[in-house]
């Protein structure tokens, strides 16, 4: 069964309401076979890593970069990982007052290192999450494990 790998750091309320919306998407009773596995960023091993088929991340923007925790889930699995994981899909979600665009830079150039091919536009929010964006984070999910699902 495929497997999509969550792998987040939430540590507020509109990071939490996000992260609560992708799960629900990835988990909707329309998509079939695909196993949903949530792993906190400190927690992420390059073992989680490697048995995943896809993978969705999440972060808050901090000072215009991804959180520490995501960097060091980075750091840990890069170089385990590097060869074995080329080409993977994933997606990822992104929350702050200001600074996104280094967060997303900092993705981008991490997974583009890996060779993870990005799926689904990212979702960028900023403030408290309203409906369309917890909406998005929702569809993130779903575009994610319905990508994975069996033929």
């Amino acid at each position: 069964m495929p497997r999509l790998l969550i792998v987040h750091h939430t540590p507020s309320p509109g990071m939490q309401a996000m992260f609560e919306q992708v799960v629900a998407g990835a988990t909707t009773d329309e998509i079939e076979d695909v196993e949903v596995v949530r792993t906190a960023a400190l927690a992420a091993t390059a073992s989680d890593v490697l048995a995943a088929d896809g993978f969705l991340l999440g972060t808050p923007a901090n000072l215009g970069y991804i959180s520490g925790a995501l960097k060091h889930f980075f750091d840990t699995v890069y170089y385990p990982c590097l060869d074995s994981t080329a080409g993977r899909p994933f997606g990822c979600w992104v929350h702050g007052n200001e600074g996104t665009e280094g967060a997303l830079r900092a993705i981008t150039t991490i997974t583009s290192g890996l060779s993870w091919q990005q799926v689904a536009e990212p979702v960028v929010l900023s403030g408290t999450p309203d409906a369309a964006g917890l909406s998005a984070c929702w569809e993130l999910g779903a575009t994610l494990a319905a990508g994975l699902m069996p033929d």
